[in-house]
């Protein structure tokens, strides 16, 4: 199964990022995938045609079987570079139509970003989307400076067991609607 995992921040050391990459080595035996992020991607603007790096993101969506979403949070909902993304992406090409997306995320803070997965996942039912959407358990990982070590792996065992039972549930209900 492709991939396409996609950092919903544009901040230097991402912790969204880095999650990202974690899930993507540690299943690299089991999925292809393919690290992006919404960082430099240009601010919407309605009634203007879409930018290339939207173009680009867009086509990268469509030739992916699956979105994984690490969407960070910002004043209790989607950081304003992933708002704006989503703007583009809903308006100017449809990629996300009938696209299976699940999203994830990681905090400073103790919530993990909850705020965030539960607005991003409103947005997702949109008109403009027509995504379908993970509702299955959520990974929302909390105080993200304490669960990285140097070399960017998760130290928490029972984090890394978590995520693997949370690609389970992925893996039945993407094989339960692409029947």
């Amino acid at each position: 199964m492709k991939i396409l995992a996609l950092s919903g921040s544009n901040a230097d050391g991402s912790y969204n990022l880095a999650l990202l990459k974690f899930i993507a080595k540690h299943f690299a035996d089991k999925y292809d995938f393919e690290v992006a992020s919404v960082k430099g991607l240009p601010l919407f603007k309605e009634g203007v045609d879409a930018p290339a790096a939207i173009l680009d993101l867009g086509k990268k969506i469509e030739e992916a079987d699956m979105v994984l979403i690490a969407s960070p949070e910002q004043q209790h909902s989607v950081t304003s570079a992933l708002k704006s993304a989503l703007e583009w992406l809903s308006s100017a090409v449809h990629p996300f139509s009938g696209k299976p997306v699940v999203v994830v995320s990681t905090s400073p803070f103790a919530q993990g970003a909850a705020r965030s997965q539960l607005r991003l996942k409103t947005i997702l039912l949109s008109p403009g989307f027509g995504a379908q959407v993970f509702n299955g358990d959520e990974f929302m990982m909390g105080l993200a400076p304490k669960q990285f070590d140097e070399n960017g792996n998760l130290v928490d065992e029972g984090t890394i067991k978590f995520l693997n039972h949370f690609f389970d549930e992925i893996d039945s209900w993407y094989a339960q609607i692409t029947k």
